[in-house]
């Protein structure tokens, strides 16, 4: 592509509203974050759930573990990258998430875009909700696996997808459903007892990515099929340690053979450097943070939080839906000169027609920040929404 080709399509992008561009901190990630040099706004846009991304004891905890193994793995997992505390991490992945094995990636894209090639072929069968992480849908399209779509938590016509493969699979081909536990850009669950059902009901297998709920719902943060006791009815549990833990990586937990099979066939966990050996270990005691009376007082705070703006919500994930790019834009760029970061989430992050603007809650943030917010938002709702907003605030 050409400098001119280039600047054309950003043209293109800007003059529809979809032109983004990198956003500068010049503070740790926290409850509060400065811009580019800017006075201080509270920070409404992280997925950094527990607020533990700052976290003095886990700063300390990386620093020792930095001292003890150094800075890098130096290679991949299969030549010499395979540490003890990569292992150490995946024994108690393996025991938090009730499974027999468990397998770390760099990130929970890089799980995802292993992982599904991995497991099926141009043979096999794939069925998506409409709204999975891109993640998922690129790593269905990597498989070449024919792919089937079922409109957001729509169970009659997942079903309508798995009766048609039954009638049509071949006697050695897989049939894999995959949806998210919360959506990320909705904050909503996904029917997961029905789900197991019907996959059940047809010999599929099922992978749940709980990147959003892992650490903020289920006993000990174990997540939303825990809280419904269906992690033994799910065949690959996916998520991520970027988001509730505030460090980084992505995990796949399930049997001892599939994990096994991903060690062979996963090519970003084979072609890829071992993520270093300090995080793994500082992610391996930041789950005894999670699963213990710090992570339950962590959690009963978000849920404080989660109240004060919508009684109920399922997750820490509040979209307001505007509409229109612009619009969001505009009311994005309203919250940030009245001192809250609020990001305009747009097309192809989310269908078109449905920008929006994207809360994200923290147990960092006091109940003044909310409630602040939630005084700024009834505002914003009443200059920006052109319709009935998805949220209410009364």
């Amino acid at each position: 592509m050409s400098q001119r080709e280039a600047e054309q399509e950003l043209d293109a992008l800007a003059s529809s509203g979809l032109l983004r561009r990198l956003r500068r901190l010049d503070s740790p990630q926290g409850r509060s974050v400065k811009l580019d040099g800017q006075s201080a706004v509270l920070n409404f846009s992280s997925n950094d759930y527990l607020g533990l991304a700052h976290d003095p004891e886990l700063i300390a905890i990386f620093q020792e573990y930095t001292a003890r193994y150094g800075t890098g793995s130096g290679a991949s997992r299969l030549v010499c990258g395979t540490m003890s505390a990569h292992l150490e991490l995946e024994d108690a992945m393996a025991a938090l998430k009730h499974t027999q094995a468990a397998l770390t990636f760099t990130s929970g894209f890089a799980a995802a875009t292993g992982t599904i090639p991995a497991l099926c072929k141009k043979d096999d069968i794939l069925i998506l909700d409409k709204l999975c992480h891109a993640s998922l849908i690129d790593g269905a399209r990597l498989s070449g696996a024919t792919l089937r779509i079922f409109p957001h938590n729509d169970l009659d016509r997942l079903e309508q997808h798995l009766d048609w493969v039954a009638r049509k699979r071949g006697v050695d081909s897989r049939v894999l459903v995959v949806t998210e536990s919360v959506f990320s850009m909705d904050g909503d669950t996904a029917p997961l007892a029905e789900i197991c059902a019907l996959k059940e009901s047809y010999d599929a297998m099922l992978l749940v990515d709980e990147a959003h709920a892992f650490g903020v719902l289920g006993p000990s943060g174990r997540g939303l099929a825990a809280a419904l006791g269906l992690e033994n009815r799910i065949d690959i549990q996916m998520g991520t340690f970027s988001k509730a833990l505030g460090l980084s990586g992505g995990y796949i937990a399930g049997s001892r053979p599939l994990i096994d099979l991903l060690i062979n066939r996963a090519r970003s966990f084979i072609y890829t450097t071992a993520p270093g050996p300090a995080l793994a270990a500082t992610i391996r005691d930041a789950l005894d943070i999670l699963t213990g009376t710090r992570g339950d007082a962590l959690r009963h705070s978000l849920a404080r939080h989660r109240d004060t703006i919508i009684p109920g919500t399922p997750s820490a994930i509040i979209p307001v839906l505007l509409g229109e790019n612009e619009t969001a834009l505009q009311a994005s760029d309203a919250l940030l000169k009245a001192g809250f970061l609020v990001p305009a989430i747009r097309y192809p992050t989310v269908p078109r027609g449905s920008a929006r603007l994207r809360i994200t809650l923290s147990a960092a943030h006091q109940d003044t920040d909310v409630a602040a917010l939630k005084t700024a938002l009834s505002q914003i709702i009443t200059d920006f929404a052109s319709a009935p907003a998805s949220i209410s605030l009364s």
